[in-house]
């Protein structure tokens, strides 16, 4: 790859985006992309579920306890709930994550990290006292602490029994661990739902591994008392109608789940071998996504800005980039083309 790395002191500006997904200021920085955009800076599946037909009447009225109850015993028959927990739906795990800062007094709280950066930033909101660890023994007497599983973006993992182990530590004085799942569809080995336990969150997210993100859907999952002060806290009628159609229907499709995960783990691979054969090291990520390290990543980022192809730069890591997975074959040989160039 005809790339070297940034001279010595030269400022290569990735301060966009601090999300991925925004095109306008893409557009802002780059210009309208002849091809249009190639954006691969989620960890949104490509191929969304399909639109299940809705009625009218979830528009017009509304959302009904009987549509709610569905979708909380679809997700909880998905994601293998058992009977000392209980599910919590949200307009998006984001909605979950502002509030759980609010469920203890403000304290420290450990972020184990680098992770994905909005769980530091609403427990800092709250008046709490937030450090980032690297290691979860090393988390002291935090009083929350925040675990991404499979972590964004290096895709690392913590067993189950040592996260559980994890809570019962932070339970027995009153702490709390969060276990953000959000990319834990494709590997549902990791999950520690069914290790439900005092002292434990789990956030799940719909819209990443269903491709719907613009639904805004988000569930959490806890022992009774905790789920019963989110619900709470969240007040009635928390989900769409719309919302709640949808995600009742995909959540029971288990057909399209398993082809789904197979379809994006083989995706992942042939993107990830696109990747290598451009000189760029794979050092993380999941079925949805993949880390790259590369000595000139920041100027790599440019120019697959420039070719029309958004993907996540790092600013504090400038040697990194997050790729989504390309959505069809023109899109893979649009990214090895725009690398190779």
């Amino acid at each position: 790859m005809a790339l070297t790395p940034s001279p010595a002191g030269e400022d290569v500006d990735l301060a966009l985006p601090v999300h991925g997904g925004d095109l306008a200021a893409a557009e802002a920085r780059w210009g309208v992309p002849a091809q249009g955009w190639l954006d691969l800076s989620t960890g949104v599946n490509p191929w969304p579920y399909p639109l299940p037909s809705i009625a009218a009447a979830a528009w017009s009225r509304l959302p009904g306890n009987s549509e709610h109850q569905a979708l909380l015993t679809a997700a909880a028959r998905r994601w293998r709930v058992g009977a000392d927990a209980r599910v919590v739906a949200a307009p998006g795990s984001q909605a979950l994550i502002q509030l759980l800062p609010r469920l203890i007094a403000p304290g420290p709280v450990a972020v184990i990290g680098p992770t994905y950066g909005e769980h530091a930033r609403a427990w800092s909101a709250a008046g709490h006292a937030v450090a980032e660890v690297g290691d979860p023994d090393a988390v002291g007497n935090a009083a929350a602490v925040v675990v991404v599983n499979p972590n964004n973006p290096d895709g690392s993992v913590l067993a189950p029994a040592r996260l559980a182990a994890l809570a019962d530590s932070l339970a027995a004085r009153g702490g709390l661990l969060v276990v953000d799942e959000a990319f834990a569809d494709t590997q549902p080995e990791i999950s520690v739902i069914p290790r439900s336990r005092p002292g434990l969150v789990v956030l799940r997210s719909f819209g990443k591994f269903y491709g719907l993100a613009g639904l805004r859907l988000g569930f959490a999952v806890a022992v009774p008392a905790m789920a019963e002060r989110l619900a709470a806290m969240l007040g009635p009628w928390p989900v769409s109608g719309p919302a709640l159609a949808v995600g009742s229907a995909a959540l029971a499709d288990d057909a399209w789940a398993v082809a789904t995960a197979a379809r994006l783990k083989e995706a992942t691979g042939r993107l990830r071998q696109l990747l290598e054969r451009n000189g760029l090291e794979i050092c993380g990520g999941t079925a949805l996504f993949t880390l790259v390290r590369h000595p000139a990543a920041d100027r790599l980022y440019h120019r697959l800005g420039r070719a029309g192809i958004l993907v996540r730069a790092f600013a504090g890591r400038p040697d990194r980039l997050r790729l989504g997975v390309p959505g069809d074959e023109s899109a893979m040989a649009r990214l090895g083309h725009a690398l190779g160039d």
